[in-house]
């Protein structure tokens, strides 16, 4: 399977009478977009659409989602499995993506486990996400809405505003564009046969109770672990649905741009061959998790990998699945290593996951989610600041009377992904 990625480029982005891109200069029609996200539901009652710009004093909480415009340019559509009838497999063709942009997605809180991105000050260093030119969409839905109608709603309407921009100017030639491909199994693994082969255990938050993650449109605890070509994340056959913890929540953005995925590609050909990846969930009974990991290891050793590296979504009862897939590949003689974040607490005096095992012994770790952060009062805030005392990484106190709030990392969006998308890093003395 074979992607030509084109980027654009957007150095600028403002509202505008009529929807254009020229030199990087992305101008939206806010009375087109709106019209449009109007019809997408009825049940939304109140809809606001904000620029906000890196550097801005600017807050947005809470998130619910991130995602990067994107379309198709030669047939078939982005996000399959949203709308019925776009149950079309993506990952190959010519892709249209618009770089330095995002629609962020707020509202009133659907889940205690979402998060804040700050614009500027201490906090934005620590989300990817306060370096983008963000259209921030506001959505309140009808009282009479349940949780998961108000996820499923703010989900759509997120997704489908994307796609919706990157359509408006997808006749605009791109800046650059890149070529990724991954062959059939067999002609892959005798592409480069002197070379370990390699491959990507991916696994999803599938919890249910508001963590779940979408494949095709299909809720990902509802599937058993399954085979994909590392094309099809870049044109969003996954997408966010959850509200865990906003540190390690794999927006729908992070899966867009997954870098691991990306560094394997650059990788592939030199001291590696790039195989293919293994989707899996993280289960809540432990049958479930047992059968998964099985399954896991069965298609590693089907593929013929002599290494992998698994990254884990959220944290807890997740960290038992990271370990059963680490233990089982390992004992194939698989060798693995781990991509993961610790909730070691604010002094780091407690245990760092919630499982371990011998065999785990190459892990990377994303952060410490305990770990506080004073966040200082900005001139906006965009969503509702009122839930800082029962977000995730939030306590009763942690909003003050200026404006002020004092938080774990675990309420930053992204302070802490597992995928590797931050700037936190680690020096030795």
């Amino acid at each position: 399977m074979k992607l030509e990625l084109g980027t654009i480029h957007i150095q600028q982005f403002t509202f505008a009478d009529t929807t254009s891109l020229q030199d990087g200069h992305l101008q939206l029609s806010k009375r087109e977009l709106e019209q449009y996200i109007r019809t997408l539901h009825p049940q939304i009652v109140e809809l606001e659409a904000t620029i906000v710009n890196p550097g801005d004093s600017v807050r947005i909480m809470p998130v619910k989602d991130v995602i990067e415009p994107r379309t198709k340019l030669d047939g078939g559509c982005c996000f399959p499995g949203l709308n019925q009838g776009e149950e079309n497999i993506v990952g190959s063709g010519k892709t249209l993506a618009l770089k330095g942009v995002a629609v962020v997605t707020t509202g009133k809180i659907v889940g205690f486990q979402e998060g804040i991105i700050d614009m500027s000050g201490p906090g934005a260093a620590y989300s990817p996400y306060s370096s983008l030119c963000n259209l921030v969409l506001r959505i309140e839905v009808d009282e009479h809405c349940n949780q998961y109608q108000h996820e499923e709603i703010l989900r759509r309407v997120g997704l489908m505003a994307a796609r919706w921009i990157a359509e408006q100017v997808k006749s605009t030639p791109a800046d650059d564009v890149e070529c990724f491909e991954t062959l059939p199994l067999a002609e892959q693994q005798a592409q480069y046969p002197d070379l370990p082969s390699v491959g990507y255990v991916y696994m999803l938050q599938s919890q249910g109770l508001l963590h779940d993650t979408w494949y095709y449109g299909v809720d990902v605890k509802k599937i058993v672990p399954t085979l994909m070509y590392p094309t099809e994340a870049m044109d969003g056959a996954i997408v966010s649905g959850n509200c865990v913890s906003a540190c390690d929540k794999n927006t729908t953005w992070s899966h867009q741009n997954n870098p691991v995925i990306r560094a394997l590609y650059r990788r592939h050909g030199q001291d590696l061959n790039f195989i293919g990846v293994i989707l899996t969930n993280e289960n809540v009974t432990l049958g479930d998790k047992v059968r998964s990991s099985n399954m896991v290891a069965k298609m590693a050793e089907l593929l013929g990998l002599d290494g992998a590296i698994i990254t884990e979504e959220g944290f807890g009862n997740p960290d038992a699945d990271l370990m059963m897939n680490c233990h089982k590949l390992e004992a194939l003689g698989i060798r693995t290593v781990l991509l993961t974040d610790e909730y070691a607490g604010r002094g780091g005096e407690s245990q760092s996951l919630a499982d371990a095992d011998a065999s785990a012994d190459a892990v990377i770790s994303a952060g410490n989610a305990n770990a506080l952060i004073k966040l200082p009062p900005m001139d906006r805030v965009i969503g509702h600041l009122l839930y800082a005392d029962v977000i995730a990484g939030g306590f009763d106190g942690s909003l003050q009377d200026d404006g002020s709030i004092t938080v774990e990392l675990q309420a930053m969006m992204g302070a802490t992904s597992e995928l590797g998308i931050h700037t936190l890093s680690a020096h030795s003395g």
